[in-house]
């Protein structure tokens, strides 16, 4: 068509995150000339007047992009969208409790010479008062200096007190050990130095270079040095357990001092279908609760057991959701549960140098599709925000049902077939649409989606910081192995003309698009990559594989054949891959989405409206 022939335009996509348009020029005969694209944040909850500051900065930079101003568009065509809010909450299930004198640990970065060591308890001060031939294990506060102990220690062996390791409060070890005349076990850095029983019957254990200690990991091995029965060496177990992987350790056995393994009372989850209602025991695990859903799918609400772990996180979801919505939380129905199990680094409770357990942990992701507000406020608030910034009346219309939508955009990508299933990975939930070919579609909502992968990546890493945990989930990680060069996660090494930062050699890094970001902590490469690998597939490889059964004719996945991925996360470096290589064997062609054959997998949503309305509301049509 010419320029400046047909109508121009908006199609806008409220999505939970992000809110997509596109620009178009539609002809008298329904031809479609596309011009620009626009991306933002979505502005409050999806589906409520709040959202159109949203559509208003969309649509501006869709007009930018097309060369065009707001005030020569006629037309703007948003979804319908109906909000599908998410939560998710994490209880740990099980608890390593140190009680009284009981001292388990420890992993500092740089503990003093190797070997194990048994003995009494005894402060330094106290060591010239020794006797000859008496086994000692000597406690240093954090104030002496690193000479006058290593003189100490080796006066005191010279005269027959058997000096067997020593604990620091400082950090020392390595000074100590190097001004000795034979090799002992030294940790550092116990930062409740005071709190170590004296007259304690204790053992240290220091580990080779690049080696972790085997004895005091080992219940047996504690039980030996300690001389422990039955009863006691099962007591002792969940200290061996924590000390798992450390290069040192330290263990204080008191009589008054105790140490257990609870379990913290989960609760029973209540699941509620149309026909049945089931209850699961959350500690039995995550396969159990999805068993458990499966039974009585589809989901009409889901409890927890008062006064119990998950029956707090269950509330708190529907609360949180429920001050969203602006419904009361009686009215709020969970529809869609996602439970995984993990673990989790605890601090372990009456440690003395901050310790830390990896504890079992079952995390819960919450699904409300509500209907709050009919769209006709939110298309009359669009209205009244573009009219303002248009200086003029702009007409807004609900153009169609967001799955009929996406299905449409989906098949301007290159290489589709007429029936179809598009898979829309967001970061709340993953949405899936089937169209049979006879423009009859259907859609599935099910929890859990980036947001999930981020918080879990935080837990299992112990990061506390949701920030770095989202640049773990989004880029490839490197370890500076020189200040010239980094080896890739993929084994490749990449050399550099400049040196790099100081503060970046001998650490794992994440190659964001703005350098690179030092991973805080002391995990290498490889359980970091694995961490981001296991969160990224037990949700959405999970969650694809869930949404497709549900969609597909029978429940049978074979019976598919396209698969298109939309959404920010079909843009990840390594999702759509993982979700191919899920449901290669089923003999579906998968892969991530190309709108219009240039966008990828974005504005699917935006164009199916254009294109819709530029067939004269042919929609696809059906119940989402």
């Amino acid at each position: 068509m010419a320029d400046g022939d047909g109508r121009l335009v908006i199609g806008v996509d409220i999505g939970n995150s992000t809110t997509e348009a596109c620009l178009a020029r539609i002809g008298a005969d329904g031809s479609v000339e596309w011009l620009g694209t626009g991306l933002a944040a979505t502005t409050g909850i999806k589906g409520t007047p709040g959202n159109a500051e949203g559509v208003h900065e969309a649509a501006a930079r869709a007009v930018a992009d097309g060369g065009c101003r707001l005030a020569d568009v006629e037309l703007v065509l948003t979804n319908e969208a109906t909000p599908v809010i998410s939560g998710l909450a994490m209880e740990t299930i099980t608890e390593t409790i140190v009680t009284e004198s009981t001292m388990i640990g420890h992993d500092p970065r740089t503990p003093g010479g190797e070997g194990i060591g048994v003995g009494t308890t005894v402060a330094l001060g106290e060591l010239p008062n020794c006797g000859e031939g008496q086994d000692v294990i000597v406690v240093v506060g954090a104030g002496e200096d690193f000479e006058d102990v290593a003189d100490a220690l080796v006066e005191a062996s010279r005269r027959g007190v058997g000096v067997r390791g020593a604990i620091l409060g400082g950090d020392d070890a390595v000074l100590v050990a190097n001004r000795l005349d034979e090799t002992l076990p030294i940790v550092d850095e116990v930062s409740l130095i005071d709190e170590v029983p004296l007259g304690m019957l204790a053992a240290v254990e220091v580990a080779r270079q690049g080696r972790t200690i085997s004895t005091l990991s080992n219940s047996y091995g504690i039980a030996t040095l300690f001389e422990l029965d039955a009863e006691q060496t099962k007591m002792i177990a969940p200290v061996a357990r924590s000390l798992t992987g450390n290069r040192s350790a330290v263990v204080v056995r008191t009589p008054g001092g105790d140490v257990t393994d609870r379990r913290v009372p989960a609760g029973t989850l209540s699941l509620e279908g149309e026909s049945r209602t089931v209850t699961v025991e959350v500690d039995e695990g995550a396969d159990e609760v999805m068993a458990s859903l499966a039974r009585v799918r589809p989901l009409v609400d889901a409890s927890g057991e008062s006064g119990t772990n998950v029956g707090g996180m269950i509330a708190g979801v529907r609360d949180s959701m429920a001050e969203m919505t602006g419904q009361d939380p009686g009215e709020v129905a969970i529809r869609d549960l996602l439970a995984i199990d993990t673990l989790v680094p605890q601090e372990v409770r009456g440690g003395l140098a901050k310790e830390v357990a990896r504890e079992d942990a079952v995390l819960l992701a919450a699904m409300v599709r509500t209907s709050r507000g009919p769209m006709e406020q939110v298309a009359a608030e669009v209205r009244r925000v573009l009219g303002s910034a248009a200086d003029r009346a702009v007409e807004v219309e609900i153009g169609g049902v967001e799955a009929d939508m996406a299905v449409r955009g989906a098949r301007t990508t290159p290489g589709t077939g007429s029936e179809i299933v598009v898979l829309d990975l967001g970061g709340g939930s993953t949405d899936a649409a089937r169209s049979d070919g006879d423009h009859q579609v259907e859609s599935v909502h099910v929890a859990g989606g980036g947001d999930l992968v981020t918080t879990l990546i935080d837990a299992e890493l112990g990061l506390g910081d949701k920030d770095v945990a989202e640049q773990i989930k989004r880029h490839p990680l490197a370890k500076v192995e020189s200040f010239f060069h980094v080896r890739h996660e993929n084994g490749t090494a990449e050399f550099f003309d400049e040196p790099l930062e100081p503060e970046l050699f001998a650490r794992v890094v994440v190659l964001t698009d703005d350098g690179f970001l030092a991973v805080p902590g002391r995990h290498d490469l490889a359980t970091i990559r694995s961490a981001r690998r296991e969160a990224k597939r037990r949700v959405f490889v999970v969650n694809a594989r869930r949404a497709l059964e549900q969609i597909a004719p029978g429940g049978t996945v074979r019976q598919l054949e396209f698969v298109v991925l939309l959404g920010g996360s079909a843009l990840d470096f390594e999702i759509p891959d993982m979700i191919a290589d899920s449901v290669a064997g089923f003999g579906i062609v998968c892969g991530t989405g190309n709108v219009r054959g240039s966008l990828g997998p974005r504005n699917a949503v935006a164009t199916g409206l254009v294109a819709a309305h530029a067939a004269g509301g042919d929609q696809v049509s059906g119940a989402a």
